[in-house]
């Protein structure tokens, strides 16, 4: 059987990083780490080479391999949220201690890795059948940094 795992390239700060996600997301868990060997290049020998880890059933491996290839937005992991406290929550510690706010539910980590915080019930008006409603909400998103609930209700609303 064939599997996909996403691979994350980071600095050598993924076994931090792994730590981090499976502490903040419920049923969030870490698999295998793996160790550069004895006779690895520099300082190398003995951290994490590796490190496997589980976000809401999507598997991930994040690999220690230095600064050559950092992050961009062209990928990101995207959490769907049933409440705005879930989305405050989220929001506000993947921001913490280095990560940036960008706009429309983005975010970039402490790590550089872009993540996309979206309450499910953006999706949801989104979808309305009328199109007046999906373009006010969209209007409204688009204004945002953090997607905010209750404005995008309104913003339904008229």
């Amino acid at each position: 059987m064939t599997t996909a795992i996403t691979c994350l390239w980071y600095d050598f700060q993924a076994e931090e990083a792994a730590d981090f996600y499976t502490s903040l997301i419920p049923d969030a868990h870490l698999g295998a780490v793996t160790r550069y060997p004895e006779g690895s290049p520099g300082e190398l020998a003995g951290k994490a080479l590796t490190v496997e880890f589980e976000i809401a059933g999507q598997r991930f491996v994040g690999l220690n391999g230095g600064p050559e290839f950092p992050f961009t937005e062209a990928v990101s992991i995207q959490l769907l949220c049933d409440s705005q406290d879930e989305v405050d929550r989220y929001w506000d510690a993947l921001t913490t201690d280095g990560g940036a706010e960008s706009v429309c539910g983005w975010l970039k980590d402490r790590w550089g890795l872009s993540w996309q915080i979206v309450p499910t019930r953006l999706t949801e008006l989104l979808k309305d059948p009328d199109p007046a409603v999906a373009g006010r909400v969209n209007a409204a998103m688009m204004q945002m940094r953090k997607i905010d609930v209750p404005t995008l209700e309104a913003a339904a609303a008229g």
